[in-house]
């Protein structure tokens, strides 16, 4: 159940990718109407930023059929569509007005929402079961054209108009509790918006952070930060107040632990720590994605990912207190802070800059002093023992493949490639290989052939053992690079 739900988590990447897109559009757009709103160019990029964000949950339900499919074949978002528009028009207040023959002001209000993420997500999850069921059944002579990848949106109609009939009396149910949870979060105001904070970067580590970022980011119980945020709806200054405290987290405070990491680091490894936490460092401000920089340190020092947590519930909690806020369509980067300063709605942005600038220096105080006082295992900061074996594992590989002019041309990211799936154990027990946006996702056969001394002497972040045959490993921005190197020399074994 783990894997699968961190499959789920890692295929709603795919939808969530395209929200930038709808940033740019909105952002560029906001920026031009707020000196001419009448300007035609203005509105024309408005309208296709707002085209992509009125329609996330059949977005969503394509991306997770080809996410959680097997081969990841059109064929999965073709099915994920169809299972999309038959549950969307049967569960319609229309739809749901003909089946009970009722007007249709009488039909429960869940109906009203039914063209949600929440939706889309089980749309594609449905879709995506049925493409790796069906996808290479053979039928009998007579229905032969039916067969294979084509069954599959049949079958995925089909078992949506059954799920639809669950859904007709579930629905309501389900509905009512995601509001119910959305709004006790909501009624606590700024204390709300610090537990939600507190809670997302205390399941980053199982990658089950989507599912709560789905209730306050998407209109699965009525919240929908981020589109509302883009769309200036909503009550200035508190539209947003589940994006704006990550700013000056992604920003500054984890930039700034990264150079307190750096500054504790022993001598003979701060050149090896500088290149990973810079790095990561960078990323974290610029883009947002944190995750290569929380890697290097969840695992080596959990305690000290409880307090970033804390920090960053913090953080949340005194943003929305003050009422700043500022928006994001990916992660609370440079870029989307950037974009998000145009839109209308966004209230005192600047003031997160002021919020960043204090969080990085508690950031680094407390990093710095709970890493000496504890002496915590955080990058650079290593046992002997631990670089001894690392280094020993590289250099015994090294040195059986010296003569290997091949591998002397590849470049750096297929070099690194190879390294892992060998610390792996290769294609005697790497299963599967996938990626999201900063992880490589890997299933084994057996853990224990598995060396994780090897695979973190590549200078990845971390390396995260999710159950007995599953495992994942920290890369960065450019994992689906790495992810795609691998494939390839799985491919070229075969």
């Amino acid at each position: 159940m783990m894997k699968y739900l961190q499959n789920l988590g890692r295929s709603l990447m795919l939808p969530v990718a395209v929200l930038p897109a709808a940033a740019i559009l909105m952002g560029i757009g906001n920026w031009i109407l707020n000196a001419d709103e009448n300007n035609v160019i203005a509105n024309y990029l408005t309208s296709g930023g707002d085209a992509i964000l009125s329609h996330l949950g059949v977005l969503f339900a394509v991306g997770v059929a080809i996410g959680m499919s097997k081969e990841q074949d059109g064929a999965a978002a073709l099915s994920g569509l169809v299972a999309w528009l038959v549950a969307t028009t049967v569960l319609s207040v229309s739809g749901v007005a003909a089946l009970q023959g009722v007007e249709e002001s009488a039909v429960n209000s869940a109906f009203e929402n039914i063209e949600n993420v929440f939706i889309g997500i089980l749309s594609g999850i449905v879709a995506s079961i049925m493409y790796n069921r069906f996808s290479h059944v053979k039928l009998p002579d007579a229905f032969a054209f039916f067969s294979g990848k084509r069954l599959v949106p049949i079958m995925s109609a089909a078992s949506m108009m059954v799920v639809s009939i669950a859904l007709f009396f579930v629905w309501p149910i389900v509905y009512d509790a995601l509001v119910s949870f959305g709004e006790a979060i909501v009624s606590l105001d700024a204390i709300g918006a610090g537990l939600y904070g507190f809670f997302n970067r205390l399941l980053i580590p199982t990658g089950l952070h989507h599912a709560l970022n789905n209730v306050f980011w998407f209109d699965v119980a009525g919240i929908n930060d981020i589109a509302s945020f883009w769309a200036s709806e909503g009550e200035k200054g508190v539209t947003g107040r589940y994006l704006a405290g990550f700013f000056p987290i992604m920003m500054f405070g984890l930039p700034a632990a990264a150079l307190a990491m750096y500054h504790t680091a022993k001598t003979k490894r701060k050149k090896h720590a500088a290149s990973l936490l810079m790095a990561a460092g960078f990323a974290s401000f610029f883009t947002g994605v944190t995750e290569p920089l929380e890697f290097s340190f969840m695992f080596l020092a959990p305690a000290l990912y409880v307090v970033h947590a804390a920090l960053t519930g913090l953080s949340l909690a005194i943003a929305a207190m003050f009422q700043w806020t500022a928006g994001f369509s990916f992660s609370a980067g440079l870029v989307d802070y950037t974009l998000s300063l145009g839109v209308p709605i966004a209230n005192q942005p600047l003031m997160l800059i002021v919020q960043g600038l204090i969080f990085a220096v508690i950031y680094y105080f407390v990093f710095r002093f709970l890493i000496v006082k504890f002496d915590m295992k955080t990058p650079g900061r290593e046992s002997d023992e631990d670089i001894r074996e690392g280094e020993a594992t590289v250099t015994a590989d090294d040195e059986g493949t010296a003569g290997d002019a091949p591998t002397a041309e590849k470049d750096e990211t297929a070099v690194m490639a190879e390294k892992i799936y060998e610390g792996l154990g290769g294609d005697e027990n790497v299963k599967t290989v996938d990626n999201c946006v900063s992880r490589l996702r890997l299933e084994v056969d057996d853990m224990d052939k598995v060396d994780q001394a090897k695979i973190k002497a590549t200078g990845v972040p971390g390396v995260n053992v999710v159950g007995k045959h599953n495992i994942q490993v920290v890369v960065g921005t450019q994992v689906q690079f790495v992810a795609d190197e691998i494939r390839k020399i799985r491919k070229r074994e075969e």
